[in-house]
């Protein structure tokens, strides 16, 4: 897990094999918190930070939370490995009070 960081949305690896080195792409996994317009947060993971805040700015077909309160700001992010560490995280962040998220971005 690693926060603000840039919005990648890979990472090269090099593994080793037993004849050489063979390069492998990871997919990496964001879990964000948006600041919506009206000053309340949204939460969510995807695979492609950049798409999907430009989803949320822009799109017919984004979150409709997110939709009728634009535009969004990204306020923070997480990177993880696994879809599944993300939505973990997510699940987490979107049980907090909102104190304890702006706690969290003022980091």
């Amino acid at each position: 897990m690693v926060g603000h960081r840039p919005l990648e949305a890979s990472i090269l690896v090099r593994v080793q094999t037993p004849q050489l080195w063979k390069e492998v792409t990871m997919a990496m996994f964001f879990t964000y918190i948006l600041e919506c317009a009206d000053k309340s947060f949204y939460v969510g993971c995807t695979n492609n930070l950049e798409k999907r805040l430009k989803e949320h700015n822009e799109s017919k077909w984004g979150a409709h939370y997110t939709k009728i309160r634009r535009p969004v700001i990204l306020r923070y992010s997480e990177k993880f490995e696994t879809l599944k560490e993300a939505r973990r995280r997510e699940s987490e962040l979107k049980g907090w009070r909102r104190e304890k998220k702006l706690a969290l971005i003022k980091i």
